[in-house]
């Protein structure tokens, strides 16, 4: 696995970098060779360490970020958070995403955006592949959040799903 680490307003020493290859190595059990592993490391202004940890293998995205007094604490709840969505989906992702989900490159990242009026916005920009409502819910599970955009491999068209209340999850898809 290709690590790659980047310090917003911190400095990235060598001992952290060998800390993260240590560390993170410990996951390369469940990686292809191919999978490459961002590290951002930033602090908040009250002195607390965030770290966000994504691997991205084929299709699929593991994404983890934590909040900590140090990175190094960051960094060991990041590793079992992304231990625990393996194992939790495990047979899922051997069934869906075996056979043809690692064909294409899929990568994100964020960009800020000028703040124009009262609003701060955050542009995401991704590239997606065709994927079934089950897939993109998969997903959106392993990367923790509540939506996720992806286009219908039935339809072509981009559709969102969306986590609702008792593990029930919506689809939007445009008229």
């Amino acid at each position: 696995m290709k690590i790659t680490t980047f310090g917003r307003q911190v400095e990235v020493t060598e001992d952290l970098k060998i800390l993260f290859e240590k560390k993170l190595g410990k996951l390369d059990k469940f990686f292809r060779d191919d999978a490459d592993c961002n590290v951002t490391l930033r602090e908040r202004k009250n002195g607390r360490k965030v770290l966000e940890v994504t691997i991205t293998t084929g299709n699929t995205l593991f994404r983890a970020e934590t909040e900590e007094e140090t990175f190094q604490n960051a960094l060991d709840k990041a590793v079992s958070t992304i231990e625990r969505q393996i194992r939790k989906n495990k047979t899922r992702l051997e069934k869906r995403l075996r056979e043809s989900a690692f064909d294409r490159d899929f990568s994100a990242f964020e960009e800020p955006v000028e703040e124009e009026g009262e609003f701060d916005i955050r542009v995401k920009s991704f590239s997606f592949k065709p994927m079934s409502a089950e897939e993109a819910i998969l997903q959106m599970n392993l990367l923790g959040h509540e939506f996720f955009v992806f286009e219908n491999d039935k339809t072509g068209e981009v559709n969102v799903v969306y986590k609702r209340h008792a593990k029930r999850y919506g689809l939007i898809v445009p008229d």
